[in-house]
């Protein structure tokens, strides 16, 4: 017997035979990370990946302290009102000058949400995440950004629409479309408060990829259930749906036509929700949502979106458990804020913003204006969305066809960046500079000034847009009522302004610049 040769054969042979099922999982890796005999390389803890942008309340001021039910304050507005004449003669007293006053007032309000942490979820995320730190953190970060949504646009006292808006405007246009001739269309609009805009136009802090699903519509209000059982209605933010108008293509051409149609520019309207239809309000069909007063159909809306027909005529707009933010305290009536709605234009197209042939922006320059010659001063900053700063960054570059940009390099030359933004607008009225900023709520088709003081001595204001605050930011655990481990965030208080002259907005901006 040859022992060599014996066991060579033997395990050529046993190399040639399958490894049994058991011994194979011990030794080969297996295609899935969830089995088989191998460890599971997880990163602790987990990432957040959210957008977290409060600009305004990072800002604004904080001061508690504040108590009863409403912060009040007293202003003077206005000395030597009638403009007495200064002269006196020999030995005589001078006329007597007269004061204006105004009051103000706002009335406190809580915010406040919640979250909880079952027992199951603690005992699974040990040794990975701290899930009951983590969910009061992220209550806080969300109060945080829904108190930014109030600052900026939260309506909590003010209608925008106590009568149902006037039917809108419309017209057949014979080209440009895909909507079919000798047909009857049905139209019909409701005004939108930036809380309603964003309820189809969709946000984006707090969260990533949100868009808008015009198949869900308009909720005009909702009964909410609260974590104790009570309940609370919220409105959201729409005005009263307007009076339905029909529309007739006509008999001309081929099946490409458009309806053009516009509307009245509400006052606390930020958007509007335009509906169309070919039978009546019940086959008028939510199509698109827009931040000018106008639209051009040249399509047909899908059945699967919300009915004209399904929404309530009342106005939904305010919402008597938020403040008022700065866009409402703005264009409130009597706030003496600079306001500007553009002109309805091209309807679909709108107005848009137009270039001085200086280097400057014409509607800015209006705008500067009227600040100085009313009230002898000049805002401080613009706070603007996407849209608006695209624009402005082509008018003010391109300057009306005749590029006028700087180019700053250094004594070692270096390499010549593309594009150009920007960051300041030259107040012409004033020569100060505005600086341009980028606001992650501020819709389409607006921008808003900011004042960071009252340019006027002993005016005994410190901070110009104040937080008053009865309580600040505040966590309760609440006692175990199940396994679970429930918690709030909450704030009380309200966003003052103390000299909304000082403030402006130019509205029913169109995309795109002329």
């Amino acid at each position: 017997m040859n022992t060599t040769n014996d066991t060579l054969q033997l395990m050529a042979a046993a190399q040639k035979q399958p490894l049994a099922d058991d011994v194979a999982r011990a030794f080969t890796q297996p295609g899935s990370a969830t089995t088989g005999l191998i460890a599971y390389d997880l990163e602790i803890p987990s990432k957040k990946l959210y957008p977290l942008l409060t600009p305004l309340r990072n800002r604004i001021p904080r001061r508690t302290g504040g108590y009863s039910i409403q912060s009040n304050w007293r202003a003077v507005t206005g000395i030597n009102t009638g403009n007495q004449f200064p002269g006196v003669s020999e030995g005589q007293r001078g006329g007597i000058i007269t004061q204006s006053t105004a009051d103000y007032y706002a009335k406190f309000v809580g915010l406040g949400l919640e979250n909880s942490v079952t027992f199951e979820a603690d005992y699974a995320s040990q040794n990975f995440e701290d899930v009951k730190a983590l969910a009061a953190i992220q209550l806080l970060q969300s109060l945080m950004i829904q108190e930014e949504f109030c600052d900026l646009g939260g309506n909590g006292t003010t209608a925008i629409t106590t009568a149902a808006p006037a039917a809108a405007t419309t017209a057949d246009v014979t080209t440009g479309g895909s909507l079919p001739r000798s047909t009857t269309y049905y139209i019909g609009y409701v005004p939108l408060t930036l809380q309603g805009y964003q309820q189809l136009a969709g946000h984006n802090n707090g969260s990533v990829g949100f868009a808008a699903d015009l198949t869900v519509g308009l909720v005009q209000s909702v009964v909410r259930t609260n974590t104790d059982g009570t309940t609370d209605t919220i409105n959201g933010g729409t005005g009263r749906p307007a009076t339905i108008t029909t529309q007739a293509t006509s008999g001309a051409g081929s099946d490409v036509h458009s309806i053009t149609a516009t509307c009245p520019a509400v006052a606390g309207a930020v958007g509007y929700a335009w509906y169309l239809g070919i039978t009546g309000a019940s086959t008028c069909y939510l199509h698109s949502v827009t931040t000018i007063n106008s639209q051009l159909f040249t399509d047909t809306a899908s059945a699967a979106n919300q009915a004209y027909s399904a929404l309530t005529d009342a106005d939904k707009s305010a919402n008597a458990l938020i403040y008022d933010g700065m866009i409402p305290q703005i264009v409130k009536s009597g706030s003496g804020a600079y306001v500007r709605t553009l002109a309805t234009g091209t309807a679909g197209t709108g107005t848009k913003l137009t270039t001085d042939g200086a280097g400057g922006i014409a509607e800015l320059n209006t705008a500067f204006a009227s600040f100085w010659d009313n009230y002898r001063l000049s805002p401080d900053e613009m706070y603007v969305g996407s849209q608006v700063l695209i624009d402005m960054n082509a008018l003010i570059i391109k300057n009306g066809g005749a590029p006028l940009i700087r180019y700053n390099m250094d004594s070692s030359g270096g390499s010549l960046d593309a594009g150009v933004v920007v960051a300041t607008v030259l107040n012409k009225i004033t020569n100060t500079r505005v600086k341009v900023l980028i606001h992650p709520n501020m819709p389409p088709g607006m921008l808003m000034f900011w004042s960071n003081s009252v340019p006027y001595p002993l005016n005994d204001v410190g901070s110009i847009v104040l937080k008053h605050l009865r309580r600040d930011y505040y966590q309760i655990e609440w006692p175990l009522r199940s396994r679970k481990y429930e918690y709030g965030v909450y704030m009380d208080g309200v966003l003052k302004n103390y000299f909304p002259p000082a403030f402006g907005v130019i509205k029913n901006i169109g995309a795109g610049y002329a």
